[in-house]
């Protein structure tokens, strides 16, 4: 089958241009100003044509919390949100912690046939901080990293064998920052705000503490080493120093900690709670400007759903967690609105750059010869986003039932049409 998009401002990571495109089968066959015929035409007057959004962080509970979310709801809810490739984390029940899931896995997302998903294998067996997992076996199986989210390794020397497990299988490490010797039963971000609500806090510093460690370690086997959900100012500044001394790190943001404070937590409200938690002005502010300056690699959702009556409880016994699949565009496109990162950025950091850390060479750009992975994003489209436009089982989003700006309003993936904004022709 044959797509012909007409009038497309396509934008990728270096440069935007005014284009048509042609599809042909699975990939792009052609980026022209000529009009071509073909079986379906497609009028992105007005909007952005941007490479398909590759998410390196999402829990979608399958197998074993298929009520929260499952492999298919997942799948619905990343192509809603322009998203066409997705990393679900290993923290499953059965751990995905062996081959035999890995494949289980990837086989329900072929079988739904909308999103390319590429599992995280756990670094420890059932997530236990000890015995690392058959790196090479899940490799093979189609894991592209390793990752014991949800739960730290708190033992420096099991994160020094992950590491340089990885790396002889050509992979690496997602780490969760996090000592949990300072966690001390904390439900947020240690501070001011903490103190006016009467709910225990958790310091900064476990976070910065882990990540010194874990990019030492990197340092020490040559390993590369992923941190996720960056969320403090001195994280960053240590990330900085690393990459200089060349330390191979890369890291990860998400929306929710450069859009939030702990101060919207002053309504008690427990979809703003998440881990890590949300913290200062000033630590949201280094986000931003991390994200501009280059030092940030990738904007990633840490899309983590779970039922609303398991969050409508007191706040001190409300699981972390916020879905974030639906809102990656809009929440990414008003940093574009607000100066903060260009167009291109935006698309380097949700889809050029995850395509190069995960060496996946045909994904990430809007160029012959590559897979047709496309989001077509309306910047204008205001929109409720409401039970009619959510595909996740869950609604733990601060977001639920408020107008939002921009949206994916058509994604395409290996060539087919796999979501259509409702009630929007285009």
């Amino acid at each position: 089958m044959k797509i012909f998009i007409k009038n497309a401002t396509i934008v990728n990571s270096d440069k935007t241009i005014q284009s048509n495109i042609l599809i042909d089968g699975e990939n792009i066959a052609k980026i022209t100003d000529e009009i071509l015929e073909a079986d379906e035409v497609i009028d992105a007057t007005g909007k952005f044509v941007v490479p398909g959004l590759i998410d390196m962080h999402v829990h979608f509970r399958d197998p074993g919390y298929e009520y929260k979310d499952d492999i298919n709801s997942g799948s619905e809810a990343a192509v809603a949100g322009g998203v066409t490739t997705a990393l679900p984390m290993a923290n499953t029940n059965p751990v995905n912690d062996n081959a035999v899931i890995t494949r289980d896995m990837i086989a329900k997302a072929k079988a739904r046939g909308l999103i390319d998903l590429l599992p995280i294998g756990a670094i420890t067996k059932k997530l236990g901080g000890e015995g690392i997992t058959e790196m090479g076996d899940m490799t093979q199986a189609g894991a592209v990293a390793f990752s014991d989210d949800g739960l730290p390794v708190s033992s420096s020397d099991v994160m020094r064998a992950a590491l340089e497990y990885s790396n002889h299988f050509g992979s690496f490490v997602i780490s969760h920052c996090e000592d949990c010797s300072m966690c001390r039963t904390g439900v947020m971000h240690e501070g001011k705000v903490s103190a006016i609500l009467g709910l225990k806090g958790m310091p900064r510093e476990k976070e910065e503490i882990m990540v010194s460690r874990d990019m030492l370690l990197a340092k020490l086997t040559g390993g590369h080493i992923h941190i996720a959900h960056v969320s403090s100012a001195w994280s960053l500044k240590m990330i900085e120093m690393a990459k200089k001394e060349g330390i191979n790190v890369t890291c990860e943001a998400t929306p929710h900690h450069f859009t939030f404070t702990d101060e919207n937590l002053m309504s008690y409200d427990t979809n703003f709670k998440m881990s890590p938690p949300l913290r200062e002005v000033s630590d949201k502010e280094a986000v931003r400007n991390a994200l501009k300056s280059g030092l940030v690699d990738v904007i990633a959702t840490d899309h983590a759903p779970h039922l609303d009556d398991e969050k409508f409880v007191e706040f001190d016994k409300a699981p972390f967690g916020i879905i974030g699949l639906q809102t990656l565009v809009p929440l990414s496109l008003k940093l574009v609105e607000e100066g903060v990162i260009s167009l291109e950025r935006m698309v380097e950091l949700t889809s050029t750059n995850p395509a190069r850390i995960l060496k996946l060479n045909n994904k990430g750009r809007i160029k012959e010869g590559y897979l047709a992975d496309i989001a077509i994003i309306d910047p204008n489209l205001e929109y409720i986003y409401d039970a009619k436009l959510n595909k996740s089982k869950s609604i733990n989003s601060p977001l639920f039932g408020k107008k939002l700006k921009g949206a994916a309003v058509m994604t395409i993936k290996s060539g087919k049409i796999v979501w259509n904004f409702p009630n929007l022709l285009i």
